[in-house]
């Protein structure tokens, strides 16, 4: 193809992912959505305009790249190792459990053993990318249930590494036994050679080579840098030690983001990443053939129920099974009910490899579009189930309270007692200041580890999800006069209303990381409510005026004028 019928693809390309992309958005649903269906659209498949697809290839393998690069970038080991007891087992046990049936069903429709098995763990992996949309939308991002959800996706996310790396020695699953098994353990000492190196070199060179780059002061050159770093050791990698490209340029990004230029890469960087990553799902639109679906609409309904049902409710009894709230349960689970980025990668690899029939990537694509489109559903209704199940418990409690009151004594003053919602920073001053004001507190935390320690300094501390009745009430608020939620993003108005139907006397004070949560905390229930933003902004025309010689009259007086401002 010419100059010219390539700068088309890649106009073609980018105005259809911004125009599907951003009627899916208005509609509520994942912008990957609409870059699938962008890809359908300039596809062969459909009438009127064509890219050309092997042009779409190259770019897709750029965004590949890209993406891993990404996913190295962010992946923290210590971030892991804080839901290891959940992440870990529940990703192995859920993947395992889709991968089985997966391929049985495929073998059942007469695909090969190494194909059925591609296909398995194809609808065996979540999207990290749509799970962290959404999460973000949501503001659950940085709760407990969205870091289990993040961290098994991680896990997920390494064991689709591995899968590529051992995906050409499953192309040669008709060799005998020894010569496959001989094939995965070349595999293996491959990664755990091109890791040493990684390990070893790169974090040495690396950090080095971006020092150099930094010292210029040239955000190009660095934006260069990282670029060339991630596809360079990406081919290098697959060149020199015969791995996936996506493997070295997953442990690229480990290395960056290990180096203390992480943060910066991520910002300067990987908005690269982005672009490349929409051409990636767009030409993976490209590839679906709609007339296939109708000719194997069983195998689809069946890839359908694998996604949708049984990886969601493998994970909610995970979760269960180790006693998390229902909340974070069913966050997990809904999490889970989604395909996206690897499962298109792994069907790509391995319709290149001949592993796979043609079908496998019409599915597994129309299966994402499909699953895609219905999560972000799913997340809107865990809050009206939640609230309906939460009112029925508020009723059961306002009929026999001391029936529920399973939690400290009720033998203290309630002036005496307060109800600390979260240890985190603010969580623990606050604590502190209570005990030394004579005030016995109770906090109620979802990390068990600071919760047994709390308890062995002698602070009753209780485990639990405060926005459920029972926690709150297993807590004291009953019988306690004041309740303070320290946490800002701990689903505050929910525990607000709840805490007043509890006890409608209680002093409630918030925490909110934002103005606009102010008058829904408010109106909520909430006493007191102090932002951050405002806080910041209340200490910084403090500092300001005193910068510039204001007596304290004149401070006292501006502070009353930006709290108004800020604050009513």
């Amino acid at each position: 193809m010419n100059d010219a019928g390539i700068v088309l693809t890649l106009a073609g390309s980018l105005a259809a992912a911004l125009v599907f992309g951003y009627i899916t958005q208005r509609l509520g649903l994942s912008p990957i959505v609409g870059y699938l269906v962008a890809g359908l659209a300039i596809g062969p498949h459909t009438p009127g305009f064509i890219a050309d697809p092997h042009v779409a290839e190259q770019f897709a393998e750029i965004g590949v790249i890209l993406l891993m690069f990404g996913v190295g970038l962010q992946f923290h080991v210590e971030e892991l190792l804080e839901v290891r007891r959940i992440a870990v087992p529940g990703a192995i046990v859920q993947s395992g459990i889709a991968t089985i049936v997966g391929a049985l069903s495929a073998h059942a429709f007469g695909w090969t053993w190494p194909g059925a098995i591609v296909f398995g763990l194809s609808l065996s992996l979540a999207s990290t990318v749509v799970l962290v949309r959404v999460l973000s939308d949501r503001r659950q991002l940085h709760t407990d249930a969205g870091h289990i959800a993040v961290g098994w996706l991680v896990v997920q996310d390494i064991l689709a590494v591995l899968v590529l790396v051992l995906l050409p020695a499953l192309k040669d699953g008709s060799s005998p036994g020894g010569a496959l098994a001989m094939g995965i353990v070349l595999a293996i000492v491959k990664v755990a050679a091109l890791a040493a190196i990684a390990a070893l070199v790169g974090r040495r060179a690396i950090p080095a080579i971006l020092d150099r780059i930094a010292a210029t002061r040239s955000r190009e050159l660095f934006t260069l840098a990282v670029l060339a770093l991630a596809i360079g050791l990406a081919v290098g990698s697959a060149a020199v030690f015969g791995v996936s490209i996506a493997l070295g340029a997953f442990l690229a990004g480990m290395v960056v983001g290990s180096s203390d230029y992480s943060l910066r890469a991520a910002t300067d960087a990987l908005p690269m990443r982005d672009a490349f990553a929409v051409l990636f799902f767009v030409s993976v639109g490209m590839l679906l053939r709609p007339s296939v679906l109708l000719d194997s609409p069983a195998l689809m309904l069946t890839a359908l129920a694998i996604v949708l049902i049984l990886n969601p409710i493998t994970a909610s009894i995970v979760a269960r099974l180790m006693r998390y709230p229902a909340r974070t349960v069913a966050t997990v689970a809904i999490s889970l009910g989604q395909i996206g980025e690897f499962s298109f990668i792994l069907a790509t690899l391995g319709r290149n490899l001949a592993i796979v029939p043609a079908d496998a990537i019409d599915i597994v694509v129309a299966t994402a579009i499909i699953s895609i489109t219905i999560n972000p559903l799913a997340f809107r209704a865990i809050e009206p189930v939640e609230r309906w199940l939460a009112q029925k418990r508020l009723a059961r409690i306002a009929r026999d309270p001391e029936a529920m009151d399973m939690g400290a004594s009720s033998r203290l003053d309630p002036q005496g007692r307060a109800i600390v919602i979260g240890y985190g920073p603010t969580g623990r001053t606050v604590t502190r200041l209570l005990k030394e004001n004579g005030i016995a507190p109770t906090v109620v935390d979802l990390n068990v580890d600071a919760v047994r320690a709390l308890r062995d300094e002698g602070v009753s501390a209780v485990y639990g999800d405060a926005r459920q009745p029972e926690t709150l009430v297993s807590a004291g608020l009953p019988h306690a006069a004041t309740l303070i939620v320290s946490g800002a993003d701990t689903g505050s108005p929910e525990i607000i209303r709840h805490a007043r139907t509890i006890n409608p006397g209680v002093h409630v004070f918030v925490r909110s990381g934002y103005l606009r949560d102010v008058p829904p905390l408010k109106h909520a229930g909430a006493e007191q409510v102090f932002s951050g933003e405002g806080e910041v902004a209340l200490a910084m025309t403090e500092a300001v005026l005193r910068r510039l010689g204001a007596t304290a009259d004149q401070i006292d007086r501006e502070r009353d004028r930006v709290r108004q401002e800020l604050f009513t």
